[in-house]
């Protein structure tokens, strides 16, 4: 029985058209068959030979990227987070070395993810530089802000476990470039631009303790959105409304929060 090494192996890495349509088929067929560690492993060929090739990936490309690095992070993040539940379990020393086991595992995941996110990302900004077209530099644009917002997402999942001064700057650092390129380049109600306020506003509030920031970037991105609904086209509105539902859900909770916070000093 073949292996996944081995059908790698056998695909014509000569024929640049071919490899990439079969790459992206593997990848389509590893997702449908939630195989996602192995549709990683795909993704990082495909990422590998277009880095060869000096190109950049497709929009459907990244997002198969984005998906196959999100489910296997994501399983690692939930066994993480139920083994550092409080009295779940016992504090046995091999229960403890279990536990570090799958820190270790997940810290090396999102570390291996960063590195191939910030070699697509150094690229693109190469030719971000270059590019005089506007109308490539603006696809180049978003295409930046998609790979910084995902390189803060790492970043932030990593301080989830490791709150350590340094994964929390980068978070902060990545998300704010991400944003400052977004504000320039992106629509108000771009998916891509909603996004990345949705997950900066939440490392505000949840990693760097700022829940006024958090609220106001949350708003500001809401409302901003709120006013160019009438132009969103058929294709992202979805994406955007649902993007949406989540700040302003998320508002909801931290203005509550507030609130109770505020009254409970008050009945101190």
């Amino acid at each position: 029985m073949a292996t996944l090494e081995t059908i790698l192996s056998n695909i014509d890495a000569e024929d640049a058209e071919k490899e990439e349509k079969t790459l992206e088929a593997l990848s389509q067929a590893s997702e449908a068959s939630e195989r996602y560690e192995d549709m990683v492993k795909i993704m990082e060929r495909l990422v590998e030979s277009k880095l060869a090739k000096q190109a950049g990936l497709t929009p459907d490309q990244r997002n198969l990227l984005s998906v196959a690095y999100k489910n296997v992070v994501g399983a690692k993040r939930s066994s993480w987070r139920v083994l550092n539940e409080d009295n779940q379990f016992d504090a046995d020393d091999l229960v403890q070395k279990y536990k570090k086991r799958v820190e270790k595992e997940l810290e090396e995941t999102c570390h291996q993810i960063l590195k191939v996110l910030g070699e697509l990302s150094k690229q693109n900004g190469d030719r971000l530089k270059e590019e005089e077209d506007a109308e490539t530099k603006l696809k180049l644009q978003e295409c930046q802000v998609f790979y910084l917002k995902m390189i803060g997402d790492y970043y932030r999942y990593l301080t989830e476990a490791f709150p350590v001064d340094e994964y929390k700057d980068n978070c902060n650092k990545y998300y704010n470039e991400a944003m400052e390129i977004a504000e320039q380049a992106l629509e108000a109600t771009h998916p891509t631009r909603l996004g990345l306020a949705l997950n900066y506003s939440v490392c505000h509030y949840e990693i760097l303790n700022q829940p006024k920031k958090a609220c106001d970037l949350a708003k500001k991105a809401f409302d901003d959105a709120i006013e160019k609904l009438d132009s969103l086209s058929d294709v992202s509105y979805r994406d955007s409304t649902l993007i949406m539902q989540l700040l302003r859900d998320n508002l909801t909770i931290w203005n509550q929060s507030e609130d109770d916070a505020q009254q409970q000093a008050e009945d101190e």
